[in-house]
């Protein structure tokens, strides 16, 4: 039996950086494979490792009906687009921003990618290719064209809103206007999977996160408290009175003045875990902080510390209802 289902219509959000952090990268939500709710596929475990270097996911499916089974899988990269704060990609590849692999009963999958530019809901894929301009907003390269456009060009991307301009000096030899891109990327990769009937099937992948980092943290510092944004930024990683002591004893024993450390981020998309026949039959997740000195926050029940560095959280019949935020506060160089 064959059924094509498609799972591109995952939307990943361009997360922002914190309020009052310095030099300041935004952290890109990135999550699992994605498909169409299906009746019978099943996923029977999710093996899930999270760090700020790597995320390296496990799943058994198992197909119970009585027939092979074909879907369309697809792995959804995070949307790129332009913003003040420089963007977390861990790559300067045009299309696997995330070095992402997969392999399947230990075999390599070969994924197709698709990649498309957008203004708000209008796909402009082609007026940019059309003009010559790379459609991957992120890369030095896509600048560089926009730049070398004739000026009637330029003023009609201008004019269209798929291009802005800024005026600084690149060179020391005075200041020059120069554009920037205003469309959004998103990028997905999929393939075609053949679920056996009555039997289990490995699927694993890997990549690099877009992980966010801050030279400085606002959590711990004596004003952090006059910005009403400030709690919020706490609830969006359960920052609870514990963490906020750890912040607390550090600066203490430096006899700094403010928190001694960098941030660095990580967000998941846990949620498309949803997309299969019941919830996850067993779901294990380790959160590795780095390194012994660092502190992490991040929202879950249940959590476990089972090394210097890694926690764990183990669910049965696992629905995920919420997508995962990980702040990590790393020890900056003492001055």
């Amino acid at each position: 039996m064959k059924r094509v289902l498609t799972g591109l219509a995952l939307t990943l959000a361009l997360l922002g950086a914190p309020a009052a952090a310095n030099d300041s990268t935004a952290e890109l939500a990135a999550g699992g494979l994605v498909l169409t709710r299906d009746d019978d596929i099943e996923m029977r475990s999710e093996d899930l490792y999270i760090s700020v270097d790597e995320v390296r996911v496990t799943y058994r499916f198992f197909n119970t009906a009585a027939a092979d089974k074909t879907v369309r899988v697809a792995f959804p990269m995070p949307d790129v687009e332009f913003s003040e704060s420089d963007i977390g990609i861990p790559t300067e590849e045009p299309e696997n921003l995330l070095a992402f692999r997969t392999v399947v009963d230990g075999r390599p999958v070969a994924a197709a990618v698709e990649q498309r530019a957008w203004k708000g809901d209008q796909d402009v894929t082609a007026v940019l290719r059309a003009a010559g301009v790379p459609i991957q907003p992120h890369l030095r390269g896509t600048w560089d064209a926009l730049d070398a456009l004739p000026q009637d060009v330029k003023d009609r991307l201008v004019a269209d809103g798929l291009a802005g301009v800024q005026e600084y000096d690149d060179d020391g030899t005075g200041m020059k206007k120069h554009l920037f891109p205003l469309w959004r990327l998103t990028t997905a990769y999929h393939w075609e999977q053949t679920f056996p009937a009555g039997r289990e099937m490995v699927v694993e992948h890997r990549y690099k996160p877009a992980a966010g980092a801050s030279a400085g943290t606002s959590i711990g510092s004596p004003w952090a408290g006059n910005d009403p944004s400030h709690q919020a930024y706490l609830d969006r990683f359960c920052v609870d009175r514990s963490f906020l002591a750890g912040v607390d004893r550090r600066m203490r024993e430096r006899g700094a003045e403010f928190p001694p450390f960098w941030e660095r981020r990580v967000s998941y998309i846990l949620k498309t875990g949803g997309n299969w026949k019941k919830p996850i039959g067993r779901f294990r997740m380790v959160i590795d902080k780095g390194a012994p000195d660092s502190l992490v926050s991040f929202c879950a029940d249940g959590v476990r510390k089972i090394g210097p560095t890694q926690f764990e959280v183990v669910r049965t019949n696992y629905l995920p209802d919420r997508d995962l935020d990980i702040l990590i506060l790393e020890a900056s160089p003492a001055e």
